[in-house]
């Protein structure tokens, strides 16, 4: 009967509210930290994410930079990235220049054709 006793009065203070407050506080910290790591976990997806895309963006750079040394190994390539650079022409070949007119015509404004301007046009005369 004595452990029984013992027993009950050890249920006593675990069910006492001072302990219950204690339970309750550390439950209500537990959840804060959860809701913190979840948001640490969801900016680490989005950082991510763009990590990939950095590296997907890079990779395409890296294939364009080793197509264009591969191309200027070659002597065609040499010579099309010397003409694109210097605007250089090879011998025989010719070079037209495409020159704007700067004396352009004088556009006339047309006068609005309504009833008024016509007899505006007819008094005048």
């Amino acid at each position: 009967m004595k452990s029984f006793q013992q027993k009950r009065g050890f249920r006593n203070i675990i069910h006492s509210r001072p302990i219950l407050a204690l339970l309750g506080i550390l439950v209500l910290i537990f959840a804060w930290s959860m809701i913190g790591f979840m948001n640490k976990m969801q900016m680490t997806i989005e950082n991510r994410k763009i990590a990939e895309d950095k590296v997907a963006q890079l990779e395409e750079k890296k294939e364009k930079l080793s197509y264009d040394i591969t191309r200027l190994k070659t002597d065609q390539g040499v010579e099309e990235s010397i003409r694109e650079k210097f605007g250089l022409a090879k011998e025989g070949e010719g070079l037209i220049i495409i020159i704007e007119n700067k004396n352009k015509p004088a556009v006339k404004v047309a006068s609005p054709k309504g009833f008024f301007s016509f007899l505006k046009n007819w008094l005048q005369l």
